[in-house]
């Protein structure tokens, strides 16, 4: 059974009602829809949702070596590195960095996981692949 894990951006755009086997939820995706939560009842059932999750062993965290690697894919952005994957890569603006640490994390914990990682964000998390080597597939083309 295929491993999978979503990006935020498919729980919004989507709203998906089930979960396919084999999902895996990052704990990095569980904080930003927390951080997202439109009151109080939403963030209720998110809470009952991670423990869920995390009881049946597929909530996703990044390790130590996740942070550090995140670390290194996130130098290579800033300072426009070549990647063996797709040689040079545009240098991300120091002001981008926030934005996209979370994606970084997303990205190394689905590539430990072995999972596919289905987004709306395919830009960013294209180039991310660059130095991650994180299997992705659009949101569009995975939900049609």
């Amino acid at each position: 059974m295929p491993r999978i894990t979503y990006d935020t951006s498919v729980f919004i755009a989507y709203k998906p009602a089930e979960l396919p086997a084999g999902f895996l939820m990052s704990a990095v995706v569980m904080q930003e829809l927390a951080a997202g939560a439109k009151d109080k009842s939403e963030l209720q059932r998110l809470e009952a949702a991670h423990r869920a999750f995390e009881k049946a062993g597929t909530l996703i965290v990044p390790t130590g070596e996740g942070w550090w690697l995140a670390g290194k894919v996130l130098n290579s952005l800033l300072r426009g590195l070549k990647s063996k994957r797709g040689g040079l890569t545009p240098r991300l603006p120091a002001a981008e960095i926030q934005r996209i640490i979370r994606d970084v994390l997303i990205a190394r914990t689905a590539r430990r996981a072995g999972a596919l990682l289905v987004t709306d964000n395919v830009k960013d998390f294209r180039m991310i692949a660059r130095f991650c080597a994180v299997r992705l597939m659009p949101g569009e083309r995975y939900f049609s």
